[in-house]
């Protein structure tokens, strides 16, 4: 069978046999080819073309995986150049011979849409091939800062033009990205690191546009919170639970009321810190959520990366042991409250801790008390926390 398209739908449904899933499929190949020549290009940009069954799943043998393919130059025809590269027919089992060919009858339209990007949190490497594909087909980036943004697209060979979008002028800018919208124009929204919107500019403009009617379309990628928590290794029950905070207040009346507030969440919290702020922030949790642990994650993905998981007690003077230390952008990790102490506790227990608690560290009389009474440790070392809290 010569490999060339077939130009007549009513001849494409032998491709596939008579079967009826096979003459669907062939309708979707005419449709397909004509709405591609016509839209080929905002389909890509859009991600939009997904070889997907539109009605049911057609498995073929060996020979048909053949009539496959001719169906498939069939789609591509008028926008080979974009498609080929990027391998969307895909589903073919080499190993088991099975070939399973996906279809669709894509309806492809000029959608107006912003598309919120995130970049890299350091490492220039950690962007994503759609985020590179849509930042190279916007006719305009909306980002943080013009200087750091023309950074990362000049890294990627990236010639489109900048929007400044950033706090201060972010009401403005986002009906300068509806303006450019209601153009037909493809416009992107990237901050200067992560994900849009969270603890960056972003959230407003998005806001915005889509109370213009306006359809977003997210990119996910790079995220610092969680790419601490992946290597943070919160396994207590609690701590699977986490809360993002991001930054808290720089002001210190203000930051530790928000301190005192989280204080009895059952999860793990999850903050961003500044390098001049880090110390008087550290230290703040420390003495408003005591006997837990901290991870403290800086430069993440960067040259000098750090992740440390410590007691949140010891914190400062890690910090201060050596000036680098305060260096980057931090995410610092604390972990959930210990479980509240039961209402009672088996006298004799609480006996063995009491003799302990005088002679030993807190964490070392809960075990041995543990061992020596049969009561959980967990209990003896809450407890112990609420003992040595209390004031003298």
């Amino acid at each position: 069978m010569p490999h060339q398209p077939v130009p007549g739908g009513e001849n494409q449904a032998a491709l596939f046999g008579d079967r009826d899933a096979g003459r669907r499929a062939a309708v979707a190949g005419v449709r397909a080819q004509t709405n591609f020549n016509k839209h080929g290009h905002v389909a890509v940009a859009a991600d939009q073309i997904d070889f997907t069954a539109a009605h049911a799943k057609v498995a073929f043998d060996d020979v048909q995986a053949l009539r496959a393919q001719v169906v498939g130059r069939a789609l591509l025809t008028g926008c080979a150049c974009d498609l080929a590269a990027r391998h969307r027919m895909r589903g073919m089992n080499d190993e088991s011979g099975t070939v399973m060919a996906k279809v669709v009858e894509a309806v492809v339209e000029n959608e107006r849409a912003l598309y919120v990007v995130a970049t890299p949190i350091g490492n220039l490497a950690d962007i994503t091939l759609r985020a590179l594909e849509i930042l190279r087909r916007a006719d305009l980036v909306a980002c943080e800062d013009t200087r750091h943004a023309r950074h990362l697209l000049d890294h990627h060979g990236i010639r489109t033009a900048t929007l400044a979008l950033h706090q201060h002028n972010e009401n403005e800018a986002a009906q300068k990205l509806i303006a450019a919208l209601d153009a037909g124009k493809c416009v992107a929204l990237i901050s200067d690191a992560g994900t849009p919107g969270v603890s960056d500019p972003g959230a407003r403009a998005v806001a915005a546009v889509r109370a213009a009617g306006i359809r977003v379309v997210p990119l996910p990628g790079a995220n610092a919170a969680i790419a601490a928590i992946s290597a943070a290794g919160l396994c207590e029950v609690d701590d699977q639970r986490f809360l993002f905070v991001g930054f808290l207040p720089a002001k210190v009346g203000a930051r530790r009321a928000a301190i005192t507030e989280l204080a009895p969440l059952a999860a793990a919290l999850v903050f961003y810190e500044a390098p001049h702020r880090v110390l008087e922030t550290v230290a703040d949790l420390a003495a408003l959520l005591p006997g837990r642990e901290i991870i403290i994650a800086r430069e993440l993905t960067k040259l000098f990366e750090q992740i440390e998981r410590l007691p949140l007690s010891d914190a400062c003077a890690w910090l201060t042991a050596d000036a680098n230390r305060q260096r980057g952008e931090f995410v610092l990790i604390v972990s959930a409250p210990l479980p509240a102490p039961e209402a009672t506790l088996d006298p004799a227990a609480e006996r063995v801790l009491n003799i302990l608690l005088a002679e030993l560290p807190l964490k070392q009389a809960a075990k041995l008390a543990a061992t020596i009474s049969g009561a959980p440790k967990n209990t003896l070392y809450a407890h112990a926390l609420a003992l040595k809290q209390q004031p003298l």
